[in-house]
């Protein structure tokens, strides 16, 4: 926890900086992900015949309920960057004894809208009838342990914000190895399927939440926890929201078109919604390695705008989109080119959902990029502290197109079809990229025409 694990992102060369800050974010979201496999490849092979479906059905409604919340986060790890680059450690402590109870408050908010209606929710997404009953248990017992995973977002978004992204890494990594021993136990040793999975996930999402709250005590700087000092501040709550609430709406919004097109599959029966389900596994890598760079470029940004040195973020932007440019282009390839084996290691036993599976990674991963480029571009645009006009576009141009298509060209005969379905997500992605863009030279414009002003207004002030 200490000091010297931070990287300080107001000074110096800023590309080996970003590559060395993101490498261990990349590698806790990738273990998670390996984590949350080893639940499909166990349950996969040692569960039900329809225990991969059940699992991977809950996916797009799990992001829809919890990433409300999630967003909230990222208004934390914000308004700690942005009070860091500032030298404001009164109002850091603050924040931080502000973040924890909000998380405990959210988790538990969370806990009873999961297990009250997880079922409703399933049925909402015609979740097939013979993927329901299963599905419905896993997320029932999954959102027991949410207010754990709560406190871990939080805590971790505070210690990037601060530099420190090996902590993390090291506090998920002890709790996925947990994970999976638990999961063998669970589901073989006591033949629990779905539901071993989940309270495995569970559990062991309260050690890495108890993990990342032990390394904010024992922090000896300004971001460091005292339990007894916990309690809601109005001001930084207020800002924590401003910042975190449109980020929470808009992957809340981004959901409810995942959750539309979840339907959508579906609709095509359990072969199609299995192979669909190990192929959201497998690109989830590609997408956690691109959505690291986008979570340096939100704290690079946050604390260089609250340093105020503007012409960082610039560079900050441009080797950051490079960077994920090259990520996705690499990793989407090799996904699917890979894909048929990979698939395999999900579902040993069914060659049909392989071919499913094949076609989603066709369609998802290759052109994965630029998905990357368009969630850079938010983080750089909420680092500086604006974030309404990402939350805008990304429900017009993500969630508005997907769902109107849905609603129009895939009712369509000739194009209700898998490939017309992936085909949504390429297009939607270019639009809001592009429009993020805009958004992005609008918004530093402004900004570096603000801090102008004042730096004008206050030499005038100096000579009278």
């Amino acid at each position: 926890m200490s000091v010297n694990r931070t990287v300080d992102m107001c000074e110096g060369p800023l590309l080996k900086k970003i590559v060395f800050y993101t490498i261990p974010i990349i590698l806790t979201g990738v273990l998670q992900l390996l984590f949350n496999a080893a639940d499909l490849v166990v349950v996969g092979r040692y569960g039900s015949e329809f225990s991969v479906g059940a699992v991977g059905a809950t996916g797009a409604i799990i992001n829809l309920i919890v990433n409300l919340f999630i967003g909230l986060s990222v208004g934390a790890g914000v308004t700690v960057a942005h009070a860091l680059g500032a030298g404001r450690e009164d109002d850091v402590k603050k924040i931080i004894h502000t973040a924890i109870p909000t998380a405990i408050i959210s988790g538990i908010v969370l806990t009873v809208v999961g297990v009250c209606c997880s079922g409703f929710f399933l049925r909402l997404m015609d979740t097939p009838k013979n993927l329901i009953g299963l599905s419905t248990v896993y997320m029932r017992i999954y959102f027991c342990g949410i207010t754990s995973s709560m406190v871990y977002n939080f805590g971790s978004a505070i210690l990037r914000a601060a530099g420190d992204t090996k902590g993390p890494l090291i506090y998920l990594s002890s709790a996925g190895v947990f994970n999976v021993v638990l999961n063998l136990i669970f589901v073989i040793v006591f033949d629990m399927d779905v539901a071993g999975v989940a309270l495995a996930t569970a559990i062991s999402q309260t050690l890495s939440a108890v993990l990342v709250v032990m390394a904010l005590m024992r922090r000896k700087d300004a971001c460091r926890l005292c339990l007894k000092e916990m309690k809601i501040y109005k001001n930084q709550l207020i800002r924590m929201v401003r910042i975190g609430l449109p980020a929470g709406i808009q992957g809340s919004l981004f959901s409810i078109s995942n959750v539309i097109i979840q339907s959508s599959v579906n609709s095509f029966g359990e072969i199609v919604v299995n192979g669909n389900s190990a192929a959201q596994n497998i690109e989830g890598f590609v997408y956690t390695i691109m959505n690291s760079f986008h979570q340096t470029a939100l704290n690079f940004t946050g604390k260089n705008h609250g340093a105020r040195k503007y012409r960082r973020i610039s560079r900050i932007m441009g080797i950051s989109l490079s960077l994920v440019f090259a990520a996705g282009l690499t990793f989407g390839n090799l996904a699917f080119a890979f894909g048929e084996k990979l698939l395999k290691i999900y579902l040993p036993d069914s060659p049909q959902s392989v071919a499913y599976g094949l076609i989603r990674l066709k369609f998802i991963c290759v052109p994965y990029f630029i998905c990357g480029l368009m969630d850079v571009t938010t983080g750089v645009i909420r680092g500086m502290g604006a974030s309404i006009s990402p939350m805008i576009i990304t429900v017009l141009g993500v969630c508005g197109m997907r769902i109107l298509w849905i609603y129009t060209v895939f009712r369509i005969d000739r194009f209700h079809s898998l490939e017309s379905l992936y085909v949504s997500y390429i297009i939607s992605w270019s639009l809001a990229f592009l429009a993020e863009l805009v958004a992005y030279f609008v918004i530093f414009k402004r900004i570096k025409n603000r801090c102008a002003e004042i730096k004008e207004q206050q030499a005038v002030e100096a000579e009278q």
